[in-house]
């Protein structure tokens, strides 16, 4: 079985064995003859695979009555995966989705910490420090990077940590705001095994 999660940048593969990933830009999906089960929040390669019939598009066998029509594909399908537990999908934006006995509960979208550090330089150079992921957030901070670095963190940390929850990360960024979530569990196959989940209550595997 070959799953892809296709983002901006990356068709990101999955099979049995391994996974891999592939540039967007150069990826020619017409070259792969087998059938592939994908996800995709890249309007331009969605609309390019509507014409190669081995690529199924599994946003078509989502169960939206427990979503919003709006919701990204990849968030519902990272929800799919969890029975209970809220995830941080850690990317560009950070989105945080609590799941409850199967059920979505809500969740919300936050900047990424490239695109916050940006909001920050673009106030002013003095601020264009990057992140300390590692600082105490129990204590107030005494110099600039920590300070902007605990006003992105803080708040982030206490509205996760709040629901006491098992905490789910996921996405490029997930190994740095472990640093603030140690009890979390990185798991980097979560919206492959989310696709799994889709794709069983459809009875298509």
């Amino acid at each position: 079985m070959l799953l892809c999660d296709i983002g901006n940048t990356t068709y990101h593969f999955s099979d049995d064995q391994k996974s891999y990933k592939k540039d967007a830009k150069l990826f020619d999906p017409s070259s792969i003859t087998d059938e592939v089960f994908y996800i995709c929040v890249n309007k331009s390669v969605k609309e390019r695979l509507k014409s190669l019939k081995n690529w199924v598009d599994l946003s078509l066998y989502v169960d939206m009555k427990n979503y919003y029509e709006t919701m990204g594909i990849d968030r519902i399908t990272a929800c799919e995966a969890v029975e209970d537990g809220v995830i941080v999908d850690a990317g560009s934006a950070v989105t945080v989705d609590v799941v409850k006995g199967g059920r979505f509960e809500g969740g919300f979208i936050y900047p990424g910490a490239r695109a916050m550090g940006e909001c920050y330089k673009n106030i002013s150079d003095a601020l264009g420090y990057s992140f300390n992921f590692e600082l105490d957030l129990d204590k107030m901070p005494k110099n600039s990077r920590d300070a902007i670095s605990y006003g992105y963190l803080k708040l982030l940390y206490n509205e996760v940590i709040s629901y006491g929850m098992d905490i789910y990360l996921t996405g490029g960024d997930a190994a740095e705001f472990a640093k603030i979530l140690p009890a979390a569990h990185i798991d980097e196959t979560l919206l492959f095994k989310g696709m799994k989940n889709i794709m069983k209550k459809a009875n298509i595997c």
